[in-house]
């Protein structure tokens, strides 16, 4: 207890580690304020650390109490407060639309529309021609007509937005017709059903879980009946004995009912996805030569642009979609707009979407391209383990965002494990989810994976940078 005592007495004042010169430092850029919580909160860790019952002697007396030591403690706390919460991180993991990384990263063009538009006022709800007010709807109206082939467009804030607002619009207090094979249920456990409840449509059921026939349509038809809505199971994939209802089938049957068709996409596609070797997944024109009324997609997943939901289809329907008084409340802002306008342009010549929208890009990326950069990679990763065992294998990288669930991208990945010296798998993944930029890669069992496929080149030295610091960090 009396070692413990004499270490309290060596902890210094508040004052004291005030004039350290890091901390002076620190004070000419960081507020006081946070500067000063931050002392008070070292020193009183350590107090806890000195007193607590846990703590063994022999680490107590190994506490560096130094006002040097503690003041540089104390810095990088304030830093950290200091510091934004939302961060760019760097994706080794090999999932493309990864949804808590943030899901599509933006191409270039949408940042520096986003960037031009934030600094600046705009022409967000002003008509430049007339002078007068405009809708803000009017800058990617004409762009998602002219790439879906739809009369007409509306954005908001995400698809379960557009779901709700299409289905609260046209078929509020009205029964809506749906597949029990596609009640789906998406990422933070909103579901279709819960969605149709509150924007006041009824659900009506029909088919089986695995098998729905035109018939089930036809015989569910009522005089309360407002639409049929064909759900894309773009999150789970049914095979073997299963049968669904064709877009154009079902927009034949709602046609001689006199009942509109809602199809929901979920991830929104403008490009034939078999041409680059991927899984067949619905269009959007293509939804809309079918004959659906109104169609809804994401424009943050397949798309690769900000998020927002997207309802394309029949004037009338989209006019009145724009006059529901729930539009303002889920509308998109001018940074949203901006960057979705940005997008959709690249859309407009193939190679060019291809090519500079990060998300088709990965998708498209060829495994020797990737071979070759992992082991680059790979050899400078192997100059910082001192007996580690760092090789370039084969793998699986995944779509991710709830699409296309069923395929596999072939992928090269930096595989390390770390050897008898080294801090254990764990501990480095730990020290490179905390870093700057922080890193979020793939541990598997005893192995570190690296998929190259989700990480950009300029990012390489960052990462290397940030590995390096991991294995020689001091526990």
């Amino acid at each position: 207890m009396d070692n413990r005592q004499a270490l309290l007495r060596e902890l210094p004042a508040v004052d004291r580690l005030l004039k350290e010169p890091s901390l002076e430092k620190g004070l000419q850029r960081l507020p006081r304020s946070l500067v000063l919580q931050a002392v008070k909160e070292t020193i009183d860790y350590y107090r806890r650390k000195i007193t607590g019952s846990q703590t063994p002697e022999q680490l107590i007396e190994e506490l560096d109490l130094s006002p040097e030591f503690l003041a540089e403690e104390a810095l990088a706390l304030a830093e950290k407060y200091a510091g934004m919460n939302l961060r760019p991180v760097i994706n080794a993991t090999g999932v493309v639309i990864h949804t808590n990384l943030g899901r599509a990263p933006l191409p270039k063009p949408a940042v520096e529309a986003m960037s031009a538009i934030a600094g600046s006022y705009s022409n967000l709800e002003l008509s430049l021609e007339s002078g007068k007010r405009g809708s803000r709807q009017d800058h990617l109206e004409e762009l998602l007509c002219k790439l879906s082939g739809a009369e007409a467009a509306v954005v908001v804030n995400n698809n379960a937005a557009a779901v709700f607002l299409a289905l609260n619009t046209v078929a509020s207090g009205q029964e809506v017709v749906v597949s029990r094979g596609q009640l789906v249920e998406i990422g933070g456990s909103f579901r279709i059903p819960e969605i149709m409840a509150a924007s006041g449509a009824r659900l009506s059921e029909v088919g089986t879980t695995n098998k729905t026939h035109p018939g089930d349509y036809q015989a569910a038809v009522n005089e309360d009946t407002a639409a049929f809505l064909k759900v894309h199971t773009s999150n789970y994939h049914m095979s073997g004995f299963t049968a669904l209802v064709e877009t154009g089938e079902l927009s034949e049957i709602a046609d001689k009912n006199g009942l509109l068709l809602i199809e929901d996409l979920g991830s929104g596609v403008f490009l034939d996805l078999e041409k680059y070797g991927l899984p067949f997944e619905p269009r959007v024109q293509d939804s809309i030569t079918a004959g659906a009324d109104l169609v809804t997609f994401s424009g943050d997943k397949m798309l690769g642009g900000p998020q927002a939901g997207i309802i394309v289809g029949r004037r009338e329907l989209v006019s009145r979609v724009r006059e529901n008084q729930l539009a303002r409340a889920l509308r998109v802002d001018k940074f949203t707009i901006a960057s979705l306008e940005a997008t959709l342009q690249l859309y407009l010549e193939e190679e060019t979407a291809v090519k500079e929208i990060p998300v088709w890009r990965m998708l498209t990326t060829g495994v020797d391209q990737l071979r070759d950069r992992a082991e680059e990679m790979a050899l400078r990763f192997d100059s910082l383990f001192t007996g580690g065992k760092v090789n370039v294998t084969t793998g699986v990288s995944r779509v991710g965002g709830g699409a296309l669930p069923t395929a596999e991208l072939p992928t090269c990945l930096v595989r390390v494990i770390p050897g008898e010296g080294d801090p254990s798998p764990s501990e480095i993944a730990d020290r490179l989810r905390l870093s700057e930029p922080p890193v979020i890669l793939r541990l598997q069992q005893d192995a570190l994976l690296f998929d190259l496929r989700t990480i950009f080149e300029e990012q390489e030295n960052l990462l290397f940078e940030a590995l390096k610091q991991a294995v020689n960090a001091v526990s």
